[in-house]
Parts: structure tokens; C-alpha cells; sequence
């Protein structure tokens, strides 16, 4: 894990172009925030260059920086 990447877990709630989606991640995994959140994610690369299908509803690993806590990158589909 890079040095300073906030790391949570959430459920797709939407797919969009281009492949980047809206993760619903629960509250409590970010730091300073007390309510659910909806952020807009891409793929990473690795999951771009394995053809990984997302669909509405999987849960996901995603990696937020923390200057920019309404963005991130999906790394991992749990299955």
C-alpha cells in the first residue's frame, strides 16, 4: 500500500461510461466523516488489463487520497 492512500470497502450503486462507477462506502471508514458517502471511482489498471467485470451491487476495495476524499480507484472485487 502507497504511503498516505486511505483504504475502504463499499457496494457499486452505479455504472457508469468509461468505465468509472458510484461506490456507496458505509460510515465510519473515513477519517472525520459520520455519514455514508458516494464516491465516483475508475478501474485500476491492472483491472483494466484483466478485463475485470464490475456490476451494480459488488463490493469493492477502493483506495481514496486524502486530498481528495470524493474520488478514487477500485483495486479489488471481492467475490
Amino acid at each position: 500500500m502507497k504511503q498516505g492512500v486511505i483504504e475502504a470497502e463499499g457496494e457499486v450503486t452505479e455504472a457508469l461510461p468509461n468505465t468509472m462507477f458510484r461506490v456507496k462506502i458505509s460510515a465510519g471508514q473515513l477519517p472525520n466523516v459520520e455519514e455514508d458517502r458516494i464516491v465516483l471511482c475508475h478501474l485500476s489498471g491492472k483491472m483494466r488489463i484483466h478485463y475485470v467485470r464490475i456490476l451494480p451491487g459488488d463490493k469493492v476495495k477502493i483506495e481514496l487520497t486524502p486530498y481528495d476524499l470524493e474520488r478514487g480507484r477500485i483495486t479489488y472485487r471481492n467475490r
